[in-house]
């Protein structure tokens, strides 16, 4: 029987592979974006900076406090890889939102298993093509594709279980095609645990694809909790000897950051309180904060397997005095 023994939480967002004097690269984009959700209300980024503009915001937002925050992240970076490949787990299920990277406008499932046997992050070949400097474009990108192996037998099993205890889960088996005909790139919640976490060794995963950002089929928060409790049987029910990791990819709160949102869920993640995780309106899980849902998928997944959550770090990196940037996360279950 195979055994949930490892979770894994963490941010992914551009900002981690940005350096700090670049994080305005994003701000740039914050401020074209027509609406921010923010405790509920959407706003504009000149609207934003009046509602929140103040000296702790300054403050948090002057290059020595982002260099500082980045450096930390990237510590709990280093220290999430070292503990997971110390793990070393047969199976890793990745919990991840996809930005119109493997679906498109023509299909949006709400939840997706994908049950294949490998995926593919395709390479850059000329990396003066990106938008990012030559150094953080070879942070983001490979210079050449990737297979990364897929569990293909747990995924099946996960979507026999999912429809057994009545979810509508989709199934993908096949990557789809490319403009240039070859397979799709695997979504960037995916390849980041590969390329940071592991240095570019993949483990068997099981992508687990989440609808957290399209209206109007986004998964409600209690869905994903009651959906990573799903995922928890069937693993336990898997006639598999193996060891799996539950990973969680995304979040926290993004582009407008919510501290106080954070700490709510933090606490309900450490105490394993599905009801405190799942009474949070939805309005607040919208834009960037949506991704969220997937560390409470995960919660939900280990809630049975008698892990504990260590809270490695929280880092609010503010890239603007109007406090958008992104809520940076970064923990364990062991």
């Amino acid at each position: 029987m195979a055994n949930i023994t490892f979770g894994v939480g963490t941010s992914h967002g551009p900002l981690l592979v940005l350096d700090p004097d670049q994080w305005d690269i994003r701000t740039e984009a914050d401020k074209v974006n027509p609406g921010h959700p923010f405790k509920g209300s959407i706003y504009r980024f000149d609207e934003l900076m009046a509602l929140r503009r103040n000296n702790y915001l300054a403050e948090m937002n002057a290059l020595p406090t982002r260099q500082g925050h980045y450096d930390r992240c990237q510590r709990q970076l280093d220290k999430l890889g070292e503990r997971l490949r110390a793990e070393a787990p047969d199976v890793m299920i990745v919990l991840g939102d996809d930005h119109k990277e493997w679906f498109l406008d023509d299909k949006l499932p709400a939840l997706t298993v994908y049950t294949g046997t490998e995926v593919v992050n395709r390479g850059v070949k000329n990396m003066s093509k990106t938008r990012d400097s030559e150094a953080v474009a070879r942070r983001r990108y490979l210079t050449e594709d990737q297979v990364y192996p897929c569990a293909a037998a747990l995924a099946t099993h996960i979507v026999q279980q999912g429809i057994e205890d009545e979810f509508d889960v989709a199934s993908s088996s096949i990557s789809p095609l490319a403009d240039d005909g070859g397979p799709r790139c695997v979504g960037h919640a995916f390849a980041f645990i590969v390329r940071r976490l592991l240095n570019d060794k993949p483990i068997p995963m099981v992508p687990v694809i989440v609808n957290t950002y399209f209206p109007p089929n986004q998964p409600s928060a209690k869905r994903c909790w009651n959906f990573g409790r799903s995922i928890g049987r069937a693993v336990r029910s898997w006639h598999e000897d193996a060891k799996v990791a539950i990973i969680a990819s995304g979040g926290l709160s993004h582009f407008a950051i919510d501290e106080e949102f954070d700490q709510r869920i933090i606490a309900g993640l450490q105490t394993g309180d599905g009801d405190a995780l799942t009474r949070e309106p939805e309005s607040l899980f919208q834009s960037g904060s949506s991704e969220t849902k997937c560390w409470i998928m995960a919660a939900g997944a280990l809630s049975d397997a008698k892990l504990k959550m260590d809270l490695l770090d929280y880092v609010p990196c503010y890239r603007s005095e109007a406090g958008t940037g992104n809520a940076m996360g970064f923990a364990t279950w062991q």
